[in-house]
């Protein structure tokens, strides 16, 4: 884990003064605890990405650990192992025809520079990001935002396609139906410039939610 680039407890200030009804939900969860993980580089954690896409969590991590194995530990796997692997002994590690495409993908266009190093990555605003990285096959805007969130520890994020983001917000303003992104990008105008914080305390109210049904 490593240390958010803005003040957590500022954050949740602006947001209870800018919003009462995520101040209930605020005040319900508690403090905000999220902190990013460690990224070792791009194109380790976009990997990660596609392989667990569509996947519950063990199956794919079953599956990344074959493709690790694939290759030896002392070096690791690297774009350039990637793109010269063959397709069927990538398959062989349980990986769809789809997502060999997107790795291969992933890696060409790391090598040629599309996906940033780490260092450059870390200097971009969060829409170049977003423009970068969804060149590869397979990364779309969500799988950005998520990395944007929960990697790079980006403040002011707002996945408005994301389920849990929409739920919670349904469930904390009492609307009979999902907010449409749009509607949500609306609303979330009042959070700036802590969007990526108010999401985290939606998906919170979705967890509330469920413990008081169970």
């Amino acid at each position: 884990m490593t240390q958010l680039a803005y003040d957590p407890d500022e954050a949740v200030a602006a947001l209870r003064h800018a919003d009462r009804a995520l101040a209930r939900v605020i005040k319900k969860a508690g403090p905000f605890t999220h902190r990013p993980e460690k990224v070792q580089s791009p194109f380790q954690a976009l990997l990660r990405a596609i392989v667990y896409q569509q996947l519950s969590g063990k199956a794919a991590a079953t599956i990344l650990g074959r493709v690790k194995d694939l290759y030896p530990a002392r070096t690791g796997f690297k774009a350039e192992t990637i793109l010269t692997t063959p397709d069927e002994r990538l398959r062989s590690a349980g990986l769809s025809r789809g997502k060999v495409l997107s790795l291969k993908d992933l890696a060409a266009k790391t090598l040629d520079g599309t996906v940033p190093t780490l260092g450059r990555l870390k200097k971009m605003e969060d829409h170049e990001i977003i423009s970068r990285l969804v060149q590869v096959r397979g990364i779309g805007p969500w799988t950005v935002e998520m990395l944007l969130i929960f990697r790079l520890g980006r403040p002011d994020v707002l996945p408005t396609s994301d389920f849990g983001v929409r739920k919670g917000f349904m469930l904390t303003y009492g609307t009979q139906d999902l907010p449409t992104p749009k509607e949500l990008l609306a609303h979330g105008e009042r959070w700036r410039p802590y969007r990526s914080v108010a999401s985290w305390y939606l998906w919170r109210a979705v967890d509330l939610s469920r413990s008081t049904a169970s």
